[in-house]
């Protein structure tokens, strides 16, 4: 039997460099690329309407706000991932045209295949960003948003569990989102 091939590591200027002339998206943690499945419908639903939550709310302000294709940067774990939702309003980030680093809210739709490293391994390293005031955790499958919100004294993270008839309340950007318009046009599975 024969040993499965090495496979190549990048450094970070090699994985952008790289990652601009492939196809598919491909998310990077300190040297590996992990390519990214496609969503079910419910999971670009629900991120499309976020988005367009976030996008109404902030129009003219200081903030912008990104869907799955713009790359998040996260230089301590030496990691770039792709959010389905985020927001940045850092001067620096303006900067940047291919990646952002200074998230102040961070939203991930999750996936059966994802679902344990969206809560764990990348919800660790997104805690990493100083910036980083809240991280939403959205249940395609039924109506329940866990948000992880900083607290600003401590510095540690408290849980604020949604659910139906609820409205999520995103403070760091001062938005209160119903369930219903969240979840808008998304048909659960029988």
């Amino acid at each position: 039997m024969s040993l499965p091939l090495p496979q190549p590591r990048f450094d970070a200027p090699a994985y952008l460099a790289w990652e601009a002339g492939q196809a598919d998206k491909h998310e990077y943690v300190d040297g590996e690329v992990f390519a990214m499945a496609g969503a079910s419908d419910a999971h670009v639903t629900i991120a499309g309407n976020l988005y367009m939550a976030l996008r109404r709310h902030l129009r003219g302000g200081p903030c912008s706000v990104f869907i799955s294709d713009m790359k998040l940067q996260v230089a301590e774990d030496n990691a770039f991932f792709y959010p389905d939702v985020f927001v940045t309003c850092a001067e620096a980030d303006r900067a940047q045209s291919h990646y952002k680093s200074a998230p102040t809210l961070v939203a991930e739709v999750l996936s059966p295949s994802t679902s344990a490293f969206d809560r764990g391994a990348k919800f660790a390293a997104y805690r990493k960003l100083p910036s980083l005031r809240e991280y939403a955790v959205i249940d395609p499958e039924r109506l329940s948003v866990d948000l992880f919100r900083r607290d600003s004294d401590s510095g540690h993270w408290v849980l604020y569990p949604f659910v139906a008839g609820d409205e999520v309340q995103c403070a760091s950007v001062g938005l209160s989102v119903p369930m219903a318009e969240l979840y808008e046009d998304v048909r659960f599975e029988p």
